[in-house]
């Protein structure tokens, strides 16, 4: 993230712009208050990505391929 006056931000726009592009934060200020954030584009792939490692971090998946002899509930027949 990174900080920047309004005025400088206008003044220097095309470098901004690039820098965004490549993934960096942009916080624009005005008087010391910020009024706007300027975020790098979603890539939704890398994106999903990011949260499925966030997810192994916490999850565990058993086998789910084997068998069990357990009869499900979804089996029954409610009809």
């Amino acid at each position: 993230m990174q900080n920047v006056k309004v005025t400088e931000f206008r003044n220097h726009l095309p470098s901004y712009l690039e820098k965004v592009q490549k993934g960096k934060e942009i916080w624009i200020t005005s008087r010391g208050e910020v009024i706007a954030r300027l975020l790098p584009p979603i890539n939704s792939q890398t994106e999903a990505l990011h949260t499925l490692m966030e997810l192994r971090k916490n999850a565990y998946v058993g086998d789910v391929v084997t068998p069990v002899n357990e009869k499900w509930d979804a089996e029954d027949d409610h009809s």
